[in-house]
């Protein structure tokens, strides 16, 4: 619970806070009187009112909160006030630029703060990236981007001509940056020039294929055990298993094809006979072991993943770093969100566990700040969508009013915003619903 939960509250109170002041500053700043400034929803637990009139409060639900700005269409629905003259300290009365940054005041701060947060994150921690010269076995492709002309134990080398600063940031490039050239060296040492077709990332997510690469753990006996049936079959440290009665084995990797990993290819059989193919000094050589199914052969494989590394960054380059980290965070969210229209993006989409998921077992402060950073950059992305009663859906209608020169009709306001709410309010039993869904079943 302290784990997931708590640190979630504590991240989305202090996210909606730096939201509903970025707000609350700007309104002020312009003349803008703010009635109401609550973290929560609901009854209210405590507050207090300051000079200017503003109410400052906690409330009973911490899933969120909000400020009313006087003289405005929002979540209040307070009519009564929009029925009566505009007054000079009133949202409405202000001109539509004054308005506009108002909107994008919270949006903006979100932003700022994520990027911030990143930089921080560089120059106390730095970043950690599983390096491609310590990787001596390469990366294992999945079937679609094999048929590309990847090879199993290939390094990537660039995309479209840039270099890359660890192993795995291929998987980005491929599913949602639209990559159309990649350089890789084969496991021969020569290097090979692989063209990536249009719209490859949605046929990669289509085909449920994520991560299109994973690093490549041949499968490499480290140890066989004492008077074990491995033992009395022969088979040695350092033997490498490419094939299990006749399936072709390359990797351990649990996240590789199934039918490839030995522990299924072992547990998976119809009889007692194996014949285990092995590498051992460079020659092929078949091993048969007569074991009851069900039992332990008595082996364990070598690790061979590469191994992350960090890399450090000054003050200054931090602030580079940080920037170009919270640039492509933000870049692929925006480009991974034409997934959910889709009917798997849509069974993917998650709630408050999904989200509860993001944090480690165990508490850490890297991982808090990264997540409070990943948490800000998205808020901000999904508050400025053009949809009734989130900021968007403002910075929409006084857009319309900018270059058109005429208000939006009140009554088209509040029916936008009743159609804005009910949207939100299904979309957030949807994504929860999503959550209990996949429990039930895990």
């Amino acid at each position: 619970l302290f784990n997931s939960l708590i640190p979630f509250l504590v991240i989305l109170t202090i996210l909606v806070f730096v939201h509903e002041l970025g707000h609350y500053l700007i309104a002020r700043y312009n003349g803008v009187k703010v009635e109401v400034f609550s973290i929560g929803f609901g009854k209210e637990l405590f507050g207090f009112n300051d000079t200017n009139g503003t109410r400052w409060k906690f409330s009973l639900i911490p899933l969120g909160g909000y400020v009313k700005i006087s003289g405005m269409i929002d979540e209040s629905m307070d009519t009564e006030q929009m029925s009566k003259p505009a007054q000079p300290w009133e949202f409405r009365a202000k001109p539509t630029w004054q308005r506009l940054i108002i909107m994008l005041g919270g949006v903006t701060v979100n932003l700022v703060l994520g990027f911030l947060i990143y930089m921080m994150i560089m120059f106390i921690w730095g970043k950690r990236v599983f390096s491609s010269d310590d990787s001596t076995y390469g990366l294992a492709p999945s079937p679609k981007v094999e048929a590309l002309g990847f090879n199993l134990g290939d390094k990537v080398v660039s995309v479209d001509g840039e270099p890359l600063d660890g192993l795995m940031e291929i998987n980005p490039w491929l599913l949602l940056r639209d990559a159309s050239q990649v350089e890789v060296t084969q496991a021969d040492g020569t290097n090979a020039y692989i063209t990536i077709p249009e719209d490859f990332g949605k046929e990669l997510f289509a085909g449920g294929e994520m991560p299109p690469f994973i690093p490549n753990m041949p499968a490499i006996i480290e140890k066989v055990n004492v008077g074990s049936i491995a033992e009395a079959a022969g088979l040695l440290a350092n033997d490498q298993i490419v094939g299990i009665n006749g399936s072709e084995i390359y990797s351990w990797n649990p996240a590789t094809t199934p039918t490839t990993q030995v522990q299924n290819a072992i547990e998976q059989r119809k009889e007692d006979a194996l014949v285990i193919r092995i590498v051992r000094e460079g020659e092929l050589k078949d091993v048969e072991i007569t074991a009851p199914i069900g039992s332990k052969i008595g082996f364990y494989f070598k690790d061979t993943r590469a191994k992350s590394i960090t890399q450090k960054y000054g003050a200054t380059e931090s602030i580079v770093e940080g920037f170009n980290y919270g640039y492509w965070t933000l870049f692929d969210y925006i480009a991974g969100f034409k997934f959910i229209f889709t009917k798997k993006g849509a069974s993917q989409l998650g709630g408050f566990g999904t989200i509860g998921s993001l944090f480690p077992a165990k508490w850490n402060w890297r991982v808090f700040w990264e997540r409070t950073a990943l948490i800000s950059i998205i808020l901000a992305f999904m508050n400025v969508l053009p949809i009734p009663a989130l900021d968007g859906g403002h910075v929409v209608f006084l857009t319309y009013e900018m270059l058109t020169g005429r208000k939006p009709h009140q009554k088209v306001l509040e029916y936008a915003q009743m159609i804005g709410i009910i949207l939100l309010l299904g979309l957030f039993v949807f994504a929860n619903g999503n959550d209990i869904y996949r429990f039930i079943l895990s």
